[in-house]
């Protein structure tokens, strides 16, 4: 069959049609059962390289496994599918990439093939068992390919032991399910990708679902940008909005008390903020908890009162000499102003939340202890836009510097996910220095290091930061309709799943590939159908059917009107 290589098909098929030696190794001279398309060969190896390599197919052979009834042989030598190739004792398998016409034979096909990993023989039924990831012994050009069966794929997809979820099935079957490797998909982080409309807010909200399913004492928080998830979760998580966080505005570092009490920009900005640095201080130390603890910093989160900062700045802009502008004190004092008597700043900036509640908003957003509902949806749809970022910064820092000081206590893993990620982690282009991509960034980076596992989910990959993407372990990337996004997501996988990855544009609704360390081998996944009690509020609406309802227009206008102009209150 090795003729195949220099363009001899007629010969390369003969020995397909006649060769005596069924694939399990046990021959039956003249009594091969020719309809078995798992037993003979497709094609033959061309050309070796690392990690992939180039075969040569019989179209004649792949016309005939197309109609036989196993799903998996149907789609051999296909462009996504699996093939195998014998190696000694042990079965090679492979991802076909790619497929060009061999212009040199009548009937030929070339393609090259991404290698997944081995696996032994069964003796008896010439099935793979044992697979692992990764290839030790490489097949030598002229090796026969065979196409890899349902039976096959059942054994490369069986999970080996480890906690995992499953999710759906795997394409191209309809029984073989696929899992994903809780602790190796959270140890090293995880990315849902996917255009708007192709099922990734409901994808997201099965997966985590399957997580609490599994972990019902668990720590997930969710940052939800849209008041999406809400519905999703009612039952199984705590869901905080604006009107019931009373997140404390002493929390916040200095750096993102600047983001929220600083308007200036250039010089100016340095100047007010030395100024917001001395009088945060001042007021910080007022407390009776700061003289309990002897040396304190801007930054530690120590409560104070937004009177004795307010009174701090009026006071040293009392004592400047007639010479000094008093311009910075009165920016920062007015902004202060504004923001306590502005209603929708009320779930942070009341004077309610004065008291060390920290400990206990700590418990109640992280579930600690989880009572059953391991997941806390954080709805900032309804925060002021100029501070929603910030708002996220403090949740976010708060996760990671929990984990950092509670390193001694042994505390349980704690998992950040952040839908809309390109938000809050943008590169360089979009970046505007806040500090809620700092410290999504320094998460990716070293979050594992103190157990904390970051999921990301966004429509535009190519917006994230770069680098973030990078340090996700495992993808799981829906179909994707720019062309940045798909070479942006390529170039972050290893090389072996790139063949997989071409087939990203072509993925239907609620389909995905998923590659990294949260699978054994790159897979394409038919996610489940979720209950309608937990999918997430995402539908697009029907326009041709609340289009046709009539009545009560006037009462919706103004009923909208009332809330609009009553937010926060």
């Amino acid at each position: 069959m090795t003729d195949m290589a220099n363009g001899n098909f007629g010969q390369a098929h003969a020995v397909a049609q006649s060769d005596p030696q069924p694939v399990n190794g046990q021959a039956r001279d003249g009594d091969l059962d020719t309809t078995d398309n798992s037993s003979r060969p497709i094609g033959v190896v061309l050309e070796i390289a690392g990690s992939g390599s180039q075969i040569a197919l019989d179209l004649e052979r792949l016309s005939e496994c197309m109609a036989d009834s196993d799903p998996s042989i149907g789609l051999a030598g296909q462009v996504g599918s699996q093939i195998k190739i014998r190696v000694g004792n042990s079965w090679l398998l492979a991802s076909v990439r790619n497929q060009r016409q061999d212009r040199r034979a009548n009937g030929g096909i070339i393609a090259n093939i991404d290698f997944l990993g081995e696996g032994q023989e069964e003796k008896l039924t010439g099935r793979i068992h044992g697979f692992r990831r990764g290839v030790t012994r490489y097949p030598i050009p002229g090796a026969l390919i065979y196409p890899a069966t349902t039976e096959d794929l059942r054994q490369i997809y069986a999970s080996d032991g480890r906690a995992n979820v499953q999710i759906g099935t795997v394409y191209p079957t309809k029984d073989i399910r696929a899992g994903l490797y809780i602790d190796a998909m959270l140890g090293k982080h995880f990315a849902l990708l996917g255009s708007t409309g192709t099922g990734k807010s409901t994808s997201a909200a099965l997966i985590l679902h399957r997580i609490c399913e599994a972990a019902p004492a668990g720590h997930i928080v969710m940052i939800d940008p849209h008041g999406e998830y809400s519905a999703a979760f009612k039952q199984t998580g705590m869901i905080f909005d604006v009107s019931n966080l009373q997140m404390p505005y002493w929390l916040m570092n200095f750096e993102e008390h600047c983001e929220v009490l600083l308007s200036s920009t250039g010089n100016e900005r340095q100047i007010d903020a030395d100024i917001l640095a001395r009088c945060l201080l001042h007021a910080r130390c007022k407390n009776r908890l700061a003289a309990t603890m002897g040396k304190i910093t801007v930054d530690s989160p120590v409560p104070y009162l937004l009177s004795d900062l307010s009174n701090e700045i009026k006071t040293q802009m009392g004592k400047l000499d007639k010479a000094t502008s008093s311009a910075p004190f009165m920016r920062i004092s007015n902004k202060l102003d504004e923001i306590k008597s502005d209603p929708r700043y009320q779930f942070m900036f009341s004077g309610m939340l004065v008291g060390d509640t920290m400990a206990d908003f700590i418990s109640k957003v992280f579930r600690m202890p989880s009572s059953g509902k391991p997941i806390s949806i954080i709805d900032v749809s309804g925060v002021p836009s100029d501070i929603t970022s910030t708002v996220v910064a403090v949740l976010s820092r708060l996760v990671f510097d929990f984990a950092i000081w509670g390193r001694d206590e042994k505390t349980s893993p704690i998992l950040l996910v952040c839908e809309e990620a390109h938000r809050y982690v943008p590169n360089e282009r979009n970046a505007d220095g806040s500090s809620v991509g700092r410290i999504l960034s320094r998460i990716a980076k070293e979050g594992r290091k103190y157990g904390i596992s970051l999921g990301l989910i966004t429509q535009r990959p190519s917006d994230l930061a770069e680098g973030v993407l990078s340090q996700c372990g495992t993808i799981i990337s829906m179909r994707l309709n720019n062309d940045r996004d798909q070479a942006f997501v390529k170039s972050a996988m290893p090389e072996g799943a790139r063949g997989f990855l071409d087939s990203i544009p072509a993925l239907r609704n609620r389909e995905c590939i998923i590659c990294g360390e949260g699978v054994a081998i790159p897979i394409r996944v038919a996610f489940d159908n979720l209950e309608e009690v937990k999918r997430p509020a995402s539908e697009d609406p029907s326009f041709v059917e609340l289009w046709r309802q009539t009545g009560g227009e006037e009462e919706i206008v103004h009923r909208t009107v009332q809330r609009w102009r009553s937010q926060g209150t």
